[in-house]
């Protein structure tokens, strides 16, 4: 997971699905109990966190859904396991291919987007699948998955509070910040789309509020 409204992907290609599941999506894979949980938010409001704390508990059988993005790998960022790193004319390609469950240009050149083989193949690991993702590619999936799908919106205290955590990273610069900040404020007006908005204030008492929305959502049937 990283810094940037995260997202995440694996395996590259999609399988053929039905005229009654997005196409790439298999029918047997949506009719499965595996459910999706979006958790979207301005980058530095805490999700990321929040989603490591949840994968790290056996009893929601969460796996996480690896991103696939056009960006340079940067650091110790592995391949398939942080994301699924590709050149912007194969990102383009998967595009035409219809390769994506959803994809953005987050910047220019700049793409990210789940693979619809992705969640396939987690799926039929019988795993519910969890995204840390950006607020227009979750709330894409959202759509397509109206029932599977519990869409999770992170709220940080303020503006302002969400300025001092990402200046406290120290991993990037002022403008490149406030560029974060000015994109915040427009995803801050879509928290109502979202089927729940939770305050992250303090973080022990969000873990657990997650924790208790995911574990409610995951052992409901259907």
């Amino acid at each position: 997971m990283s810094e940037e409204n995260t997202r995440d992907s694996a395996e590259i290609g999609a399988s053929n699905g039905d005229l009654h599941s997005p196409k790439g999506m298999s029918s047997e894979s949506k009719s499965s109990k595996g459910k999706l949980l979006i958790f979207s938010a301005p980058s530095g409001s805490g999700k990321t966190t929040i989603v490591r704390h949840l994968l790290s508990k056996p009893q929601l059988n969460l796996a996480f859904s690896v991103s696939a993005t056009s960006r340079p790998r940067r650091g110790k960022e592995v391949q398939g396991e942080h994301y699924y790193f590709m050149t912007v004319n194969e990102f383009k390609q998967h595009i035409k291919n219809d390769d994506f469950l959803e994809w953005e240009e987050v910047y220019r050149d700049n793409f990210y987007g789940t693979l619809k083989s992705e969640v396939n193949r987690l799926w039929a690991q019988g795993k519910n699948v969890i995204f840390d993702i950006d607020v227009a590619g979750g709330l894409r999936i959202k759509k397509k998955f109206p029932e599977q799908t519990l869409a999770v919106f992170v709220k940080p205290p303020s503006i302002d509070e969400l300025k001092i955590r990402l200046k406290k990273r120290s991993t990037e610069s002022d403008d490149k910040i406030n560029m974060r900040i000015a994109k915040a404020s427009v995803e801050l007006a879509t928290a109502p789309q979202f089927d729940v908005v939770l305050k992250n204030n303090d973080l022990d008492v969000a873990l657990d509020a997650a924790e208790k929305l995911v574990g409610d959502f995951v052992s409901k049937q259907g």
